[in-house]
């Protein structure tokens, strides 16, 4: 630090403000090409999260395609995920507020499904037969929503199963001469990490479904993104430890490459995209892990060559090749992610659109530091630090930081180094963040993402609580002023710590799990079954419900949700803000209208940001001139 000002940590005035980084940041995602045109979608919190279907034609231009108040997003395994396809004729979506499939050739709209129907999704097109596949979930269904694979007729909106049976299906793919199609399927109690199936099935001339073989998958092994190449199929399978490439192809199944380091992530959503063909022998992919990179790899040989995005690139995403060229999103240390093109013979990068002008200037980014630490069992976790950052503000020498602990979701999610606003927040005010990586985070293979099953509230408590004293062991941070945060399941890790441990002083549950037993009860198909995997017995439902134990909970609390959380619904949020009240213990409780699992309309985002950081600073007695007013119950 420069800075000539003195201040206590916390207090420093900062030029982030919640207002600029949320309206200012578009969502970019599910990047598709077709001939000379390059397709995306746009979330925008300005427009209450809207997600519009974006395109870019040969000459640059940049189009909108779908007119509000259309919203393309699909519900199906409530994280949705391939909610449109671009089409010579325009493009086919689902729209979020009705889930039916709609078709719009310029801007003009027509819907293709009638009303009630399933919901839509991993949407593909079959070109012999004229028509759409998806990914359906019918919610009229008992005892819980039915999903299988279907055949849309574009004229008339008539569906047909192709195959059923299995509790989910995912990733359709017909073979470029349309006689084959692949596609992968699991069933309770797995979730699609844990084990899933890669059939590939022969399609009749009427266009129905045959000779079913398994290529790959079981219990205890996970496949994801099956894509022809050719006469090929390439697809991403964890049967050595790591989610590698794979070739099937005449000479039988090999490992393309064999690396101890990942290359997908949990399939939380559909469509996802780690690696994209250039040609029937190469691939651009994406190598996971704390050192992160994008390789040429030669699917026939098997080897791989790293290619030079940028220097501060720390990660790609939505893989495609669009003429020739690797089109992703990039994500940077210091920069919003942009839409960029990159040339692999010239090395050539280009940056087709971007989320949003940097909302902070370079100088107060604080970059994070890969930090592997020991956990109390004698093994060994890892979390992304951010220390204070500000060129204008001194701390007084006898002080150490306060520090927030970040537990993201999932659990199977990961922490990664890409520029993380919510970070950047706190540390250009003066606070040190950690982003951990418990047990159970994706990224480090598959032994380490098992290690929390049947674990689940223990081992990721145990290395939030081991990393506190890590740092404040090596008198890094002020061990005395922690606090943790988490939304979804890093909420429930979250609660789980604050009634199990005394480390943290303060905490933040945004739509997070206080009770295992009504998530259990109330959640989604998806989920459904997930707590089987993750706590190991039915006894633990109640032993590990953070609900249970509010005896044990001592400090302050503040808790966010969404009123139409599906996932996680509020009345979860409900019993422990009920209880805190009622034993005394300080809490806040915020409500958001119209939202799920998740904020996307502005003004909430905004209030939840700056709601959560005046809490924290009120619980520690940090003076702060930019917190809200906030209705606190108990302080």
């Amino acid at each position: 630090m420069s800075g000539s000002t003195t201040l206590p940590y916390g207090s420093w005035p900062s030029p982030l403000n919640a207002a600029d980084m949320t309206l200012a940041t578009v969502g970019l995602h599910e990047v598709r090409s077709l001939g000379d045109r390059l397709y995306w979608l746009e979330s925008r919190p300005s427009e209450g999260g809207r997600s519009v279907l974006m395109c870019r034609d040969r000459e640059g231009e940049v189009h909108e395609l779908t007119p509000a108040p259309f919203n393309v997003r699909t519900r199906v395994h409530e994280y949705g995920g391939g909610a449109y396809l671009p089409v010579a004729d325009g493009a086919y979506f689902v729209n979020f507020a009705d889930q039916r499939l709609y078709h719009v050739q310029d801007g003009n709209v027509q819907p293709i499904t009638a009303e009630g129907g399933p919901r839509f999704a991993d949407l593909v097109w079959d070109a012999a037969r004229t028509r759409l596949l998806a990914v359906t979930e019918a919610h009229n269904a008992e005892p819980e929503p039915k999903n299988c694979l279907q055949a849309i007729d574009v004229e008339t909106g008539r569906l047909s199963v192709l195959h059923d049976g299995h509790d989910f299906y995912a990733s359709p793919r017909i073979s470029p001469d349309g006689t084959r199609m692949a596609f992968v399927h699991w069933d309770h109690p797995n979730m699609p990490w844990d084990g899933c199936q890669l059939e590939v099935c022969d399609i009749t001339g009427a266009g129905a479904l045959a000779g079913a073989t398994i290529v790959a998958g079981g219990a205890d092994e996970s496949v994801l993104q099956p894509e022809w190449v050719g006469d090929a199929l390439i697809f991403i399978s964890d049967r050595n430890g790591y989610w590698n490439l794979y070739r099937l192809d005449e000479s039988g199944l090999f490992c393309v490459l064999e690396d101890g380091v990942d290359y997908g992530s949990p399939p939380w959503a559909f469509a996802m995209r780690h690696y994209a063909q250039l040609d029937d022998r190469y691939l651009i992919a994406a190598r996971k892990g704390p050192e992160p990179q994008v390789v040429l790899v030669d699917s026939v040989a098997g080897f791989a060559t790293p290619l030079d995005l940028g220097a501060n690139v720390c990660g790609v995403s939505d893989l495609v090749n669009h003429a020739g060229k690797l089109c992703c999103l990039a994500h940077f240390h210091d920069e919003l992610p942009a839409l960029v093109s990159f040339e692999p013979a010239t090395g050539q990068v280009a940056r087709l659109r971007e989320s949003g002008p940097p909302p902070v200037a370079e100088s107060y980014v604080s970059t994070p530091e890969h930090v592997t630490f020991p956990t109390r069992d004698r093994a060994h976790a890892f979390a992304y630090v951010y220390w204070p950052s500000n060129p204008d503000v001194v701390a007084p020498a006898d002080e150490l930081p306060p520090l927030l602990v970040m537990t993201h979701g999932g659990p199977t999610g990961a922490a990664g180094a890409s520029l993380n606003l919510r970070a950047q927040y706190y540390t250009s005010r003066g606070w040190a963040v950690a982003d951990v990586n418990y047990r159970g985070s994706s990224g480090y293979g598959r032994a380490y993402r098992d290690a929390l099953n049947g674990n689940w509230g223990i081992l990721d408590v145990h290395d939030c609580e081991d990393l506190v004293r890590h740092l404040g062991d090596t008198g890094r941070v002020d061990a005395e002023r922690v606090a943790i945060r988490g939304g979804s399941a890093g909420g429930y890790t979250t609660l789980a710590a604050l009634t199990s441990t005394h480390s943290f002083r303060a905490g933040a549950s945004h739509y997070g799990i206080g009770d295992l037993n009504a998530l259990a009860r109330d959640t989604h198909k998806f989920e459904s079954r997930y707590l089987d995997g993750l706590l190991g017995s039915a006894d633990a439902l109640e032993a590990r419900s953070p609900i249970h134990h509010i005896d044990r909970l001592s400090c302050p609390v503040i808790f966010f949700q969404g009123s139409e959380d599906k996932v996680v619904p509020p009345n979860q949020s409900h019993a422990m803000v009920d209880a805190l009240r009622q034993k005394g213990i300080a809490v806040a409780y915020l409500e958001f209208a119209g939202e799920g699992h998740g904020f996307r309309m502005a003004d909430n985002i905004v209030r939840a940001v700056e709601s959560e950081y005046g809490f924290f600073c009120r619980v520690f007695g940090i003076h702060t001139e930019t917190a809200p007013e906030l209705e606190i119950d108990n302080l």
